[in-house]
C-alpha cells in the first residue's frame, strides 16, 4: 500500500478540503488530488463525495479514516517517544477549550515547562469541543461536564459555580445573591445551542418552575458579556469567567446548588504519545478540584 496516497486520504479526510490538506502537508493541490485519485482507483472504491466548495466522506472512507487516525497518532507518538529518549519532548498539542480562563494560564505553565512543544487553541462551546476531538482537529478538549463516551480518556479538574450577570446600575447592583425565583419574568439572555453551562441553568429553571419573560439568544461567551452591559438582559456565566469588567456585577443564587464540572479530555488513543501524556501529568500535579 503506498503510504504518500494513505496520507494524502488522511489529510482531505481530516480537513474536509483539498486545498487545506494541501496547505498541511506542503504539497500542491494537483499532487494531492493525483495521490487521492491514485488509491481510488488502485482498489475501484470511492472515499469522498463533492459538497459544496468541499468534500464528505463515503461510508467507506469514514471506515479508512478511523485507521488512518490510529496510524498518524502512533506516527506521533513513535517520533516523541524516540526525541524523548534524546531527553526531550517536542512536537505539537493543539487545544480546544470552552473559554480561555482555565486553559491559558495552564498552557502558559507547560510551555516553560516544555518550550520545544508547539501549541495552538482554539475555542468554542461544548459540541465544539467535541467535534474537533473526534475529527482529529484537537489533541485535547477542555469543556463543562462530561458525556459518556468510551472513546474518550477524561480528568475532572475544577467545580465552577453559575452565576447570573447583570449591569452594575441594576437594581440588584448593590446585592450579593439572589432567589432562583427573582428570575421568574426576567428577561435572559440565552447563550447559543451547544452551551452546556446554559444547559444545565435552563434545566434548574424548569426543576423550580421559573418562566423568564423574553429570551435573547447570543451566540458567545463575549457577545453575551456586551449584551448585559447594554441592558439588553440577565446573563448566566461562570463565577471564574466574571472577570474584572467594572461595567458588569455578578450575583449568586441563593436556593440553588449550580455547578459545573470543568474537564480535560482526549482521544484514548491520543493520551499515549507523550507531549499529551506529559499536558495531564502537568494538571495531575495541581489539585484543583474543589
Amino acid at each position: 500500500m503506498n503510504y504518500a496516497q494513505l496520507r494524502a486520504f488522511h489529510a482531505v479526510a481530516s480537513q474536509g478540503s483539498y486545498t487545506k490538506a494541501a496547505e498541511s502537508l506542503h504539497v500542491t493541490q494537483p499532487t494531492l488530488s493525483d495521490h487521492v485519485k491514485s488509491l481510488e482507483a488502485r482498489y475501484g472504491v470511492k472515499l469522498f463525495k463533492r459538497h459544496g466548495r468541499g468534500v464528505v466522506l463515503t461510508g467507506l472512507g469514514r471506515a479508512l479514516l478511523e485507521i488512518t487516525r490510529r496510524q498518524s497518532y502512533l506516527e506521533a507518538e513513535a517520533e516523541q517517544l524516540l526525541s524523548r529518549a534524546q531527553g526531550l519532548i517536542s512536537g505539537r498539542i493543539s487545544v480546544v477549550a470552552d473559554s480561555p480562563y482555565l486553559v491559558v494560564p495552564l498552557l502558559g505553565e507547560f510551555y516553560r515547562r516544555y518550550p520545544d512543544i508547539s501549541l495552538s487553541v482554539q475555542f468554542g462551546n461544548s459540541e465544539r469541543v467535541l467535534n474537533d476531538l473526534y475529527d482529529m482537529r484537537a489533541d485535547i478538549g477542555v469543556m463543562p461536564e462530561y458525556i459518556e463516551d468510551n472513546r474518550l480518556h477524561a480528568l475532572p479538574y475544577r467545580k465552577d459555580q453559575i452565576v447570573v450577570l447583570v449591569p452594575k446600575g441594576h437594581e440588584w447592583g448593590r446585592r450579593s445573591s439572589i432567589h432562583f425565583s427573582e428570575l421568574d419574568g426576567q428577561q435572559l439572555i440565552q447563550r447559543e445551542r451547544g452551551s452546556n453551562t446554559w444547559a444545565i441553568f435552563e434545566q434548574a429553571m424548569r426543576r423550580h418552575d421559573i418562566r423568564p419573560g423574553k429570551l435573547l439568544e447570543i451566540g458567545s461567551r463575549e457577545g453575551m458579556r456586551e449584551a448585559v452591559a447594554a441592558g439588553l438582559g440577565i446573563g448566566v456565566i461562570g463565577a471564574s469567567e466574571v472577570g474584572n469588567d467594572n461595567r458588569l456585577h455578578a450575583l449568586s443564587i441563593r436556593d440553588a446548588v449550580l455547578n459545573v464540572t470543568e474537564y480535560f479530555v482526549c482521544l484514548k488513543e491520543a493520551y499515549p504519545m507523550p507531549a499529551v501524556r506529559a499536558f495531564f501529568e502537568l494538571l495531575e500535579q495541581k489539585p484543583a478540584l474543589g
